[in-house]
């Protein structure tokens, strides 16, 4: 395992001739200190079309990058793409960009951390949560197995959730086991004042692993319904997405304050859709940089 020191080697951190993190395309300058996160590529200029002024932009592949002010606030904007996968290279090649030197490829004795905020759309478990109503997730709940790669995950698992979800779901040897991290304490506080919260639920997949079907039968048919029905001490299963447990597992590992907020677009009990997928987005998009800024 690479130590402050020690250089890390050119096949485990790709850097570009220009000295940038190969996926995501960025140095350290390029990164501020709260940074926003995004699935869609699209939104990244949604958001920044907000900011008084753009410095820096980037793109390379899905991963779009846009680094600007907002009402005196250094942000950067950064789209991730769709799943936990994909957050497994922004988080580490993020991570890498500010707190890897990448002349020497050696780690900095000084870590940088981040205000990682991820703002995305997902579908409600829970009938009371109201499709355009914003779900700021206080747990998230990991069925893509991504953490279990990593050493150290059990030092930071709410191991009492993990155990009490397998067992009210019967969850197979076969599944991945279900890692369950917290959001950042902080950040949770100030985002959740008048929003919906709880505990989110990441998938790998959007079909089967979220209990849709269209040729194929899911192996779980009933997963929807004992996500719904699944209770600790009062925390309920909120909503179902792609990305937040991996976002929350590695964040906290590498010394991050993470946290997740989605605008609902689909009721997944009531079998409800949003009838304006735009204003929504707005929507959490115009909440959060306030938030964010005061």
């Amino acid at each position: 395992m690479p130590t402050n020191n020690s250089r890390i080697p050119e096949t485990e951190l790709i850097v570009t001739s220009d000295k940038r993190v190969y996926h995501i395309n960025l140095k350290e300058e390029d990164v501020a200190d709260d940074v926003i996160v995004v699935g869609d590529q699209g939104r990244v200029s949604e958001i920044s079309a907000h900011f008084s002024s753009v410095d820096f932009k980037t793109e390379h592949r899905e991963f779009v990058t846009h680094t600007g002010t907002y009402k005196g606030k250094r942000i950067t904007v950064l789209s991730t793409g769709i799943g936990p996968d994909n957050i497994d290279i922004v988080l580490n090649e993020l991570d890498a960009a500010v707190n890897i030197d990448l002349e020497t490829r050696m780690i900095r004795e000084k870590k940088r951390k981040l205000n990682i905020i991820r703002l995305g759309t997902s579908g409600a478990l829970q009938e009371h949560i109201p499709v355009n109503g914003l779900v700021v997730s206080e747990y998230g709940l990991g069925l893509d197995g991504l953490l279990n790669f990593y050493d150290g995950y059990k030092s930071i698992n709410e191991n009492a959730i993990s155990d009490a979800f397998m067992k009210h779901t019967g969850w197979t040897e076969n599944l991945p086991y279900p890692y369950c991290v917290k959001a950042d304490k902080q950040l949770f506080e100030k985002f959740s004042q008048g929003n919906f919260s709880g505990i989110t639920a990441t998938a790998p997949g959007f079909y089967g692993p979220q209990g849709r079907q269209l040729r194929l039968k899911p192996a779980k048919p009933d997963l929807n319904e004992l996500l719904t029905s699944f209770n600790h001490g009062g925390k309920l299963i909120s909503n179902f997405e792609m990305e937040t447990s991996a976002l929350y597992g590695l964040g906290t590992l590498l010394g991050h304050n993470c946290l997740t907020v989605c605008v609902i677009i689909a009721n997944r009990v009531r079998k409800e859709f949003t009838t304006d997928y735009k204003k929504s987005v707005e929507l959490l998009i115009a909440q959060c940089l306030e938030r964010l800024t005061t």
